[in-house]
């Protein structure tokens, strides 16, 4: 079943946030995970929230997803997401 990752952001040291941006992609590309947001000005329609960023990617099953999150080249350079940015993610499962 189709599974997301969804993450807010809120920016806490841009430079290392870029680091980590800058990085990303070359890694991400090894997995079976297609990008299909990230979004730097999302809009708000309900509710309330201190976030700057949301990104959603999408795999095609949950061990897809833990397996790049998981991944020890994943967890180097999200040490500059950490330093970066304060992250709400959710592990979503999909419909059907």
């Amino acid at each position: 079943m189709t599974t997301y990752i969804l993450a807010q952001l809120k920016f806490t040291n841009r430079a290392a946030y870029e680091r980590y941006q800058a990085r990303f992609m070359d890694v991400f590309r090894k997995f079976d995970g297609r990008l299909l947001a990230a979004d730097e000005q999302p809009i708000l329609l309900e509710g309330q929230s201190d976030r700057e960023k949301v990104v959603l990617m999408s795999f095609s099953d949950e061990t897809s997803a833990r397996r790049f999150m998981d991944a020890p080249e994943y967890l180097e350079i999200s040490k500059d997401r950490h330093a970066g940015a304060d992250t709400v993610s959710w592990l979503v499962g999909g419909l059907g």
